[in-house]
């Protein structure tokens, strides 16, 4: 009887290392899995503009002081898997709080740019969608700060792995919201302007 006990204890343990070693290994996976991922996620595409450089001034005609037309951005790095593109463009130093520009998603991840002067429409270059920016408005309304200092326009560019199902004039918050869990890369651009 006790030899049986014994056998069945000995039994007993020898599972609950195995199934320690099982689940340690589990976790191992999911965390490399993990890692995995986030290594995707911190992938960084390249996103420049001919019309002005990384931490420069923006030419005026992007501008509510000139033609009000969005620049031309070119990109590299985009990740395969990439189903769809986003970006935003947004003044983190308005007086109100952070401004919305420029809200453009579902962008055909083979194309490596947008043009100058994208149509302010509520779908363009094929399959993008234009959001609703802070002025009320479909499509991209140039910097137009108060004068005084110089303020900063970022332009994020974000590599989906899923199409946005999203309405034209979505705006900023919710193509963020439907983007999350999906980024697989990120660019950015920023250039500045002063109206003296």
């Amino acid at each position: 009887m006790k030899r049986s006990l014994g056998l069945v204890l000995g039994l007993l343990v020898l599972l609950g290392v195995a199934c320690q070693e099982k689940s340690g290994k589990e976790k191992a996976k999911t965390r490399s899995g993990g890692k995995a991922r986030e290594e995707q996620i911190m992938q960084k595409i390249e996103l420049t503009s001919p019309a002005f450089s990384h931490g420069g001034f923006i030419p005026a005609k992007y501008t509510c002081d000139g033609q009000d037309v969005s620049p031309e951005l070119t990109w590299v790095g985009v990740p395969e898997g990439t189903r769809t593109l986003a970006l935003i463009c947004d003044d983190p130093d308005a007086p109100v709080g952070t401004w919305v520009h420029w809200v453009l998603f579902n962008i055909p991840p083979d194309l490596k740019g947008l043009p100058e002067a994208v149509p302010a429409l509520e779908r363009v270059l094929g399959t993008a969608v234009h959001g609703v920016n802070d002025f009320g408005r479909l499509g991209y309304g140039g910097p137009c700060p108060p004068r005084g200092s110089a303020h900063r326009y970022f332009f994020k560019l974000y590599a989906l792995d899923s199409k946005l199902d999203l309405p034209p004039g979505a705006s900023k918050r919710q193509v963020l919201a439907a983007a999350e869990g999906h980024i697989l890369a990120q660019g950015e651009l920023m250039g500045k302007y002063q109206r003296r």
